[in-house]
């Protein structure tokens, strides 16, 4: 009798072992998958920001152009109004 629940223990745990290494396949299917997701997420991420800086470049260009335009007016303004 002591032999069969040896043999039943050890089954058992056979069974668990088994459950345990296929739950660890299954993490790390998913912890790959999480993987590139997070690397596709900061992909996206940094195209943003490189989309965010060049509007900011092109908002100060087009900024500046405009003060310099503005500046050429108040000139042509100021030249008017004295002859």
């Amino acid at each position: 009798m002591d032999i069969e629940n040896v043999m039943l223990q050890f089954d058992q745990i056979e069974h668990k072992f088994g459950l345990l290494i296929k739950r660890c396949r299954s993490l790390e299917v998913e912890n790959s998958q999480l993987i590139e997701k997070i690397n596709n997420l900061e992909a996206i991420v940094q195209k943003n920001i490189d989309l965010e800086n060049r509007f900011a470049e092109q908002k100060d260009m087009i900024r500046s152009k405009i003060d310099g335009l503005l500046e050429r007016l108040d000139h042509l303004s100021e030249t008017n109004s004295e002859a």
